[in-house]
């Protein structure tokens, strides 16, 4: 397997990174992880974007270039014969002194990860079952959860999970509303209407959330973003969970609470996320 390092092509066991990387020490670095969907990386501007305005605040030095990041991508995927990929592109502080630094780091390390998927074609659906999770979702590192190398609350909760295959762990945040799954948004539906939690609940604000958003808007459907008890969200009529790996997962259930699996918002949406998915770059593009 090869891994793209700063711009050149290495095989994944060559790579090597100093045992200074604030990012390995700090955790100060972000990611983010899409499907290229026949050599198309699908929402690549609004994944890019996030992830310079998180950069920021982390006081790396990285801006989004549409055609280097498209060339660096297209470097990984040629060297490993791949053209349908989970790609997770990777920028960390890069090697600094001893002891938590101040200023900007100007030479972030590039990293860009991929391994091979399965050709996607029409609908596609993995049925999940929710779990509550003991372990309640942190509050973020700052005002808007950052997609970080901060993920041990995340471990906390898959922990909780391990060996249930087929089953995604929900968060609830301190308060007791309804938060997110482990890796993914999630949504349910009463009626005409869409819930999902709002950002101030700590969650992420994920991309494929606000795709899925966009696209029931255009179905009709009223969106409804807010603090959420779990009671609501066991009385739905249908639940599903959002990420841009898996796509949408609807729901058989959650802990004892079952939903009946029929062909609906979940297939409606899961139809027009596959129109889209071969040549959207941004949000504008579904609309």
């Amino acid at each position: 397997m090869f891994v793209l390092k700063n711009g050149a092509v290495q095989k994944a066991g060559e790579a090597r990174l100093s045992v200074f990387e604030h990012g390995f020490m700090y955790g100060l670095g972000q990611f983010e992880t899409f499907r290229v969907y026949d050599g198309h990386p699908f929402l690549l501007d609004e994944h890019m974007i996030r992830l310079e305005r998180g950069l920021l605040e982390m006081n790396i030095k990285w801006t989004y270039d549409r055609d280097l990041v498209r060339t660096q991508i297209k470097k990984v995927l040629s060297a490993n014969n791949w053209k349908n990929a989970y790609v997770r592109f990777n920028v960390s502080a890069g090697p600094g002194p001893l002891g938590l630094d101040q200023g900007q780091y100007d030479h972030p390390e590039v990293i860009i990860y991929a391994k091979p998927l399965e050709e996607c074609t029409g609908v596609h659906l993995l049925p999940k079952k929710g779990q509550i999770l003991e372990t309640k979702r942190n509050t973020p590192e700052s005002e808007v959860r950052l997609k970080s190398h901060h993920y041990f609350n995340s471990i906390l909760g898959k922990n909780e999970i391990r060996g249930l295959s087929g089953t995604e762990g929900l968060f609830l945040t301190k308060e007791g509303y309804v938060a997110e799954g482990i890796v993914s948004n999630i949504f349910w539906k009463k009626g005409t209407t869409l819930y999902t939690p709002a950002v101030k609940t700590g969650i992420l604000p994920g991309i494929t959330r606000k795709a899925v958003m966009l696209l029931a808007e255009k179905r009709g459907y009223y969106i409804r973003e807010g603090c959420f008890s779990k009671k609501m969200l066991i009385e739905a009529e249908e639940a599903f969970v959002t990420n841009s790996i898996q796509e949408i997962s609807p729901l058989l259930g959650i802990d004892k609470q079952t939903y009946p699996f029929h062909s609906g918002i979940s297939f409606e949406l899961a139809s027009d996320y596959a129109e889209a998915r071969r040549s959207a770059w941004s949000f504008k593009d579904l609309l």
